[in-house]
């Protein structure tokens, strides 16, 4: 041990560094492939539903489910693998260095690489997925180097203050500029769930000024909801999914559409997707918890200190050559390199760390969310419409406590479901 110790100590720099960056990453991937593998005997082996949802999930779902998790786990195996040692390749054979040279020839040309309906939207989806992500990504890129160059000693700083001020910018406009252009966003109609959810925000001083319907079924069957806005400018945005009267599964087939559809009609008789509207009301409950308790705004404080501390870090990094030489760059050492090499290779275990502590953290603030709900008199509503989502996003109510613990960023559905089973009883 002492001679490999000694050995390790006499290579250069460069090359214990590219050497620490190779071993991190496997012993990454080696891990995230442990917990995948933990995960998939979970799949395998539990093959009934458990006595918790005995009465409120079929089997046929359940097996749905529990196939459908595995091939995506069975897939992921594969494709992580694939890709791990297409980024050991890379670096091995110098491919970093041979893409910028390549990137500095062909100057200007650069590509960034759910469910749909059809093809067509999905093509017609991708087109403009690139053409807003390069609207905004290259600009944005330009002026953040630009800052770099010219902002001397402090210039990490100004690179946080520009980055805060981009982000903020873009959470101002997104739902209602970009959102807009993949996804249709109509008012929630007058009437009684409206009613109940401006009578909701009001008890709690929530300051809701609209509420509206996103047609999310065109691109996938997941549900979801969720408000954004700053100060007195806040709204709300409900999947049709979660919506049961909106939900396009639950939709009548239209008159002359016999034959074909009497399958269509049987499903939609015995297989409702979304939520009744105490079932909404409940989910807006927990989702209002975030911003009630404050969790929105400590997200975006902990981020915002992350931001300026790995700006820091970076400032302090970037004039070490032997960064750049252990990637293959020992004549130039470009910013753009830089800021890829630091953030992606050399902070990777402060980013592992970190996402774990995060996680744990958001999982904390879901059950408060859920308890938050539990006040409101919604436990019980709240209990089946976990349940409902669970079901309609496919998801498996059984997992590994390694792998969740690891991965989920909300907790387990059969631990949320104890925790408002305790209160109901209460």
């Amino acid at each position: 041990m002492a001679l490999r110790g000694e050995l390790w100590a006499e290579l250069p720099a460069e090359k214990r560094i590219f050497c620490s960056v190779l071993l991190f990453s496997w012993a990454v991937y080696l891990w995230e492939a442990f917990l995948a593998h933990r995960q998939r005997r979970v799949y395998r082996t539990t093959t009934h539903v458990p006595r918790e949802l005995g009465q409120i999930m079929d089997s046929e779902t359940f097996e749905k489910s529990r196939l459908y998790q595995l091939d995506k786990s069975t897939f992921s195996f594969w494709s992580g693998l694939y890709s791990e040692v297409e980024g050991t390749m890379i670096l091995i054979c110098g491919g970093i260095p041979f893409l910028w040279d390549v990137s500095g020839q062909i100057s200007g040309r650069a590509g960034f690489g759910t469910e749909y309906e059809t093809l067509g939207f999905f093509f017609k989806d991708a087109i403009k997925k690139f053409i807003v992500t390069q609207c905004i990504l290259l600009p944005v890129t330009s002026l953040l180097l630009y800052i770099i160059k010219i902002g001397g000693d402090y210039f990490f700083i100004y690179a946080w203050l520009f980055t805060l001020v981009v982000s903020l910018v873009l959470v101002t406009i997104y739902a209602d500029y970009i959102a807009p252009l993949f996804d249709k966003f109509i008012p929630l109609p007058e009437g009684e769930l409206k009613q109940q959810i401006e009578t909701m925000a009001k008890s709690i001083d929530f300051p809701l000024t609209k509420v509206y319907v996103v047609e999310g079924s065109k691109r996938s069957s997941h549900s979801n909801a969720y408000f954004y806005g700053f100060f007195k400018n806040k709204r709300i945005v409900l999947f049709d999914t979660l919506l049961e009267d909106y939900s396009a599964l639950n939709k009548e087939p239209a008159e002359g559409e016999e034959g074909e559809n009497e399958e269509t009609k049987s499903k939609t008789k015995n297989k409702k997707q979304g939520c009744k509207n105490e079932e909404v009301l409940a989910v807006l409950g927990h989702e209002l918890g975030h911003w009630k308790l404050g969790h929105t705004v400590k997200n975006i404080i902990i981020s915002q200190m992350n931001s300026f501390l790995c700006f820091f870090l970076f400032a302090v990094l970037i004039g070490r050559k032997e960064l750049f030489a252990a990637f293959g760059f020992y004549e130039t050492q470009p910013t753009l390199i830089g800021l890829m090499i630091i953030f992606q290779f050399i902070f990777s275990p402060y980013n592992e760390i970190l996402s774990f502590c995060l996680t744990v953290l958001s999982r904390r603030f879901e059950f408060q969310a859920d308890a938050f709900a539990k006040e409101l008199g919604k436990a019980k509503d709240l209990y089946s419409a976990l349940i409902k989502l669970n079901k309609d996003n496919l998801g498996f109510p059984v997992s590994d406590w390694i792998f969740s613990m690891w991965h989920y960023s909300h907790p387990p559905l059969l631990e949320r479901l104890q925790a408002l089973k305790d209160t109901k009883q209460e």
